[in-house]
Formats: C-alpha cells, sequence, structure tokens
C-alpha cells in the first residue's frame, strides 16, 4: 500500500482544533489530548503487536504481583511503626500482654489483632512478595531455556537479572522488620556473614546495625530500603524493562508467517489489553483466596527478639534459602586442618572465615554468571545476528544441560538451609543429610548436564523421525504379501514447521587473530564452542523430505489423509 500523499491546508488543522466533543468525558479527554498529545502516544503503542503464548504469563504474574504487593504495603504503613524503642504490649493478644517489645513488632501485632482487615493485608503483602519473586525466577528460566536474551536483548536480560535481586532484597528487608524471634535470627545470620568479611567486615556490621548486634538502627535502615529505596529501583527497572520490549518488539516461537522481521499475535488494544486486564484480577483473586486461607508467618508465636537465646528449626522465606543452605554445606574443619585463619595486623589480629567466605562464593559466582552468560554463550557460539525467534530447549541441548545444572546446584544449597526440618520430618540423621549433599553439590550437577543433554538429544531424534514419517496412528495394516506394518499421519504445516525450523550449527576451529597467532583465549573458546556443538542432530532438510514422501510405505489412497498441507512442502528451517 502506498504512504497518502494528501495535503492538508491551514483551514483544515482549524477545523480540527475547532472540534469539540458532545459528552463532558470527551471534551476533558479532548482537553487533555491539545495539550499532552496523547492520542499518537497511545495510537502507536496500541498498535503494538504480542504474540499469545502461555509461557509469556510468567512476566505478567510478576508485574501484577509487585503491583499487590505496593497496594497492600502502601496500606500496612499506615499502622506500622518502625522503631525499635521499648514499649509495654496491651494490645489484643492475651499472651503476651505486659511483655516488652519493640514498637515494630507492638505495632506488628496491632495489625495482625486490631486493625480491621490488617492480618488480611499483612498475609496478602507477604504472599504477594513470595509469588513476585517466583514469577520472576521462572519467568527468567523461561528467557534462558529459550534463547530470548541474545542480541539485541543483553542489556534487558540484566534488568531483569537486576529486578531478580532486587526482589529478593526488598522479600528479605520486609521479613526482617516485625523484630521477632524469626525475622531475628534472619538478621543475626547476615550479621555473622558480614563480620565474616576479613578486616571490613566488623566495621560493616557496626556501622549497618548501629553499635553491636542487634543495635538501634537495624530497623529504621531496613524499613527506608524496604519501602523508599528498592521499590524505586524496582519500578524504574520495570520501567527501562518495558521500553526495551516496545524497541526490540517481542520475541516469539517458530511457526509459519513468523520471521525474525516481523511479530504474529495481537494488537495492544483493544485485545491485548483486555486479556491482560482480566488476568490481573484472575491473579489478584488467587492471591486474595490464598490469603484469606492459609496462614503465612504467625509472629505472634515467636514473641519478640532476643539475641541471647538460638531458636532451631528457623527457616527464611524460600528465595533467601540458598544464603542460608550454602553456609550449612561448607564444614569448620577438614580434618584437623582450621578453616579460621587470623591474619597478623597492628592492632593484634583479623580472624578469616573461611567456611564463610567459601559459602558466599558459589553464590556469588553463580549470579554474576547469570549476569554475563549473554556474553560468555555469544563469545562460546561466535553468534553475532539478532536473534527474535525463539529456540525450543531440546534443539539448544548444551544450554538446555548447562541451565539445568546450574539449577539442580542452586536447589541443593537451598535444599539445604531446611536440612533441620528435612531430619526432624523424614526421621533422617542430619549429618548424613549434610555430608550427602556435599557429594551431591559436585556430583549433581554433572549428573543433571549429562542427563539432560541426551534427552534433549533424544527428543531431537525422535522430532526428526516423525518429522521424516510422521504420527503412529495406532493402526496395523496387512499387506498383499502377508507383512504388517502401521500406518502413519503425515504432519501439519504448523507441526513440520516446528519440528525442522531451527539451525544446528557445525563447530567451528580456532581463529587466528590480526597476526595470524591462534592465542591461548582462542583455544578455550574453540575447546568450548566443539563441546557445545560437537553433538548435534541436524533438521530434516527438504530433500530428505521429499524422499520419505517418494518412499513411503502406504499410499494416500490406502492410509489416513495428510494432516493440513503439508504433502510435499518443508519449510525454511530445513534448507
Amino acid at each position: 500500500m502506498s504512504a497518502s500523499k494528501t495535503t492538508y491546508t491551514e483551514a483544515d488543522y482549524l477545523a480540527v482544533d475547532e472540534y469539540e466533543p458532545k459528552t463532558s468525558g470527551g471534551r476533558i479527554a479532548n482537553y487533555m489530548d491539545k495539550r499532552v498529545a496523547g492520542t499518537g502516544m497511545v495510537r502507536e503503542f496500541g498498535r503494538k503487536v504480542f504474540p499469545d503464548h502461555w509461557t509469556f504469563m510468567f512476566g505478567e504474574v510478576a508485574l501484577y504481583s509487585f503491583i499487590i504487593v505496593v497496594l497492600s504495603g502502601a496500606f500496612l504503613t499506615f499502622w506500622f511503626d518502625p522503631s525499635m524503642a521499648t514499649t509495654r504490649y496491651d494490645g489484643s493478644y492475651a499472651p503476651l500482654q505486659g511483655l516488652e517489645m519493640s514498637m515494630a513488632y507492638a505495632t506488628s501485632l496491632e495489625l495482625s489483632f486490631d486493625v480491621r482487615g490488617g492480618l488480611f493485608m499483612r498475609q496478602l503483602h507477604h504472599w504477594g512478595a513470595l509469588l513476585f519473586v517466583m514469577a520472576m525466577a521462572v519467568h527468567m528460566l523461561r528467557v534462558f531455556f529459550t534463547g530470548a536474551f541474545r542480541k539485541p536483548r543483553e542489556l534487558n536480560w540484566v534488568v531483569g537479572a537486576s529486578l531478580l535481586l532486587l526482589g529478593m532484597g526488598a522479600g528479605f528487608t520486609g521479613y526482617s522488620l516485625p523484630d521477632e524471634v524469626l525475622s531475628g535470627n534472619g538478621l543475626r545470620i547476615i550479621d555473622g556473614m558480614l563480620k565474616g568479611l576479613p578486616v571490613v567486615g566488623t566495621y560493616i556490621s557496626f556501622f549497618l546495625f548501629g553499635g553491636e548486634f542487634p543495635g538501634s538502627e537495624i530497623i529504621p535502615r531496613l524499613y527506608s530500603l524496604h519501602i523508599f529505596i528498592i521499590p524505586a529501583l524496582i519500578l524504574v527497572l520495570i520501567a527501562v524493562h518495558l521500553f526495551l520490549v516496545v524497541v526490540h518488539k517481542h520475541t516469539q516461537y517458530p511457526g509459519p508467517g513468523r520471521t525474525e522481521r516481523n511479530v504474529v499475535g495481537f494488537p495492544v488494544g483493544p485485545v491485548y489489553a483486555a486479556k491482560a486486564g482480566g488476568f490481573f484480577f484472575i491473579v489478584f483473586g488467587i492471591m486474595a483466596l490464598i490469603s484469606g486461607t492459609f496462614q503465612i508467618n504467625a509472629l505472634w508465636n515467636y514473641g519478640p527478639y532476643d539475641p541471647s537465646p538460638v531458636q532451631a528449626g528457623a527457616q527464611p522465606d524460600w528465595y533467601i534459602g540458598v544464603f542460608e543452605g550454602v553456609l550449612r554445606l561448607v564444614p569448620g574443619t577438614i580434618g584437623d586442618l582450621s578453616l579460621d585463619w587470623v591474619i597478623p595486623t597492628p592492632w593484634g589480629g583479623n580472624t578469616v572465615a573461611f567456611p564463610i567466605l567459601l559459602g558466599i562464593l558459589p553464590v556469588a559466582v553463580l549470579f554474576i554468571g547469570m549476569f554475563l552468560w549473554p556474553w560468555i554463550e555469544a563469545w562460546i557460539t561466535g553468534d553475532r545476528k539478532e536473534r527474535h525467534l525463539l529456540d525450543r530447549p531440546r534443539n539448544a541441548p548444551t544450554r538446555t544441560a548447562v541451565g539445568t545444572a546450574a539449577v539442580t546446584f542452586y536447589m541443593i544449597m537451598w535444599g539445604m538451609g531446611a536440612n533441620d526440618i528435612i531430619a526432624t520430618h523424614f526421621s533422617l540423621s542430619l549429618n548424613d543429610i549434610t555430608y550427602w549433599s556435599r557429594v551431591l553439590i559436585f556430583v549433581g550437577p554433572v549428573v543433571a548436564y549429562i542427563l539432560t543433554k541426551r534427552i534433549c538429544l533424544a527428543l531431537q531424534r525422535k522430532d526428526r523421525e516423525t518429522a521424516l514419517h510422521g504420527h503412529e496412528a495406532g493402526v496395523i495394516e496387512v499387506s498383499p504379501d502377508g507383512g504388517f506394518h502401521e500406518r502413519h499421519q503425515r504432519l501439519s504445516d504448523h507441526e513440520l514447521w516446528t519440528l525442522t525450523s531451527f539451525e544446528a550449527p557445525r563447530p567451528s576451529g580456532p581463529r587466528p587473530n590480526a597476526k595470524g597467532k591462534v592465542t591461548a583465549v582462542e583455544k578455550l573458546r574453540a575447546g568450548l564452542n566443539r563441546m557445545w556443538f560437537e553433538e548435534r542432530v541436524a533438521p530434516v532438510t527438504r530433500e530428505e523430505y521429499q524422499q520419505a514422501l517418494e518412499h513411503d510405505h502406504h499410499d494416500e489412497d490406502g492410509g489416513l489423509e495428510a494432516a493440513g498441507s503439508s504433502q510435499g512442502r518443508i519449510t525454511r528451517g530445513g534448507d
């Protein structure tokens, strides 16, 4: 369609300016539009096309749960007092009446027992925070396993990883605010991790807590982080994330008519906006149902925090469990060798707590690797092209295997955060769980990598067989010469495209630099590239598909009808 060459006169523009809607709502909208030019922005954004696939909903769930957390948190701020000043409780909960506690804990009890709807809002806030981090984690896994982080979306991946860490930080700072025994134990663990840092650790702990643990400033400082600094950063990154999604256009799964240069789906307005709005209320309704029926963080059972006793069976929220679990994995000694070393200093020596540092190291490596992964994979594969079509995880077996190994590594550390609960509930030895977990932390990721890669390659071979010969129909036929064979049904165009539209590059050897020399780094890259692509299952080519049709064991008249119109055709993925 050619562009319109209509020229507008000054009178035409004046006629537009003189337009006055008949309804009051229209007049208000027209007044605002003339001053902020919103029509153009709404028109441009409303025409953005978003693909429709169920895996894309995880990002929406994360956004909607964050909105729920913000709204419920705004309600809680009217009654919560983030002060560590002591008071004597005289509220409705009789077992704690007359007990001395901080204002933070007292107002948390007030919200739970004396404010109408307060307990529901507390639980809605807590469940919403759990769902927010979980939805982000699942969304990040979807992006990773489908390759949606590749060029040009590397920076958006970093934004998403930053949002995940900020969500964990927001959850921990909020979890620690009530100042009861459970949250106090969590803060004590953080204090120990800070003090494990050589030389500077004790100073950081002293300044953060406002003195020796538990100090007198930690709750107000966590409150500022929780309701202002971290949410502000999350809002900014959400805006950046959505802006980059619009700029880069949305990724989509392969299918007929879907290329690297288009997006097949629904426009934002009105279809996608209506569906997204309805989905928000579904998420809110489910969260409200959970919050009204399932108890969480019954803080009145624990009492105010007292640093002198240590309570067993205390676990943090699930997303922080990895930090505690890894500390339980690291031994304090190896044989007769103590892992606590002392660095001589002019003021008498400083202890280096290697059990803590060795525990922090694998978690740090895991998260740093997550941030850098788009560039690591691009360096290994040598892929510098823009990618807007997603991979099926089975068609990228090495990436899928690496991701599964990393998840296994994380889950072992996470599970160790509740090793005492596992021991008591399943009548197991706590020491045996710890010893086996120390073995699994090394063996588990390797086994997960090997099994995942084998499964992906097997699924690819199955897809290749299906593309060539179709689906097994479950009907056994007898040929005139007495032979038996099973009838097959050919694939539809969409199924055939899905099974054949992918790339399977061959390994690339080392590349010399400008001086003609192959560096050690390039040899490392070539070795990793060979590992990445050495085991591959090539997609079905057009020639192979044509041969399969010509040598089909059953003709079209005697077998089932071919699905769709795929006979004699194959998609571009097989070229």
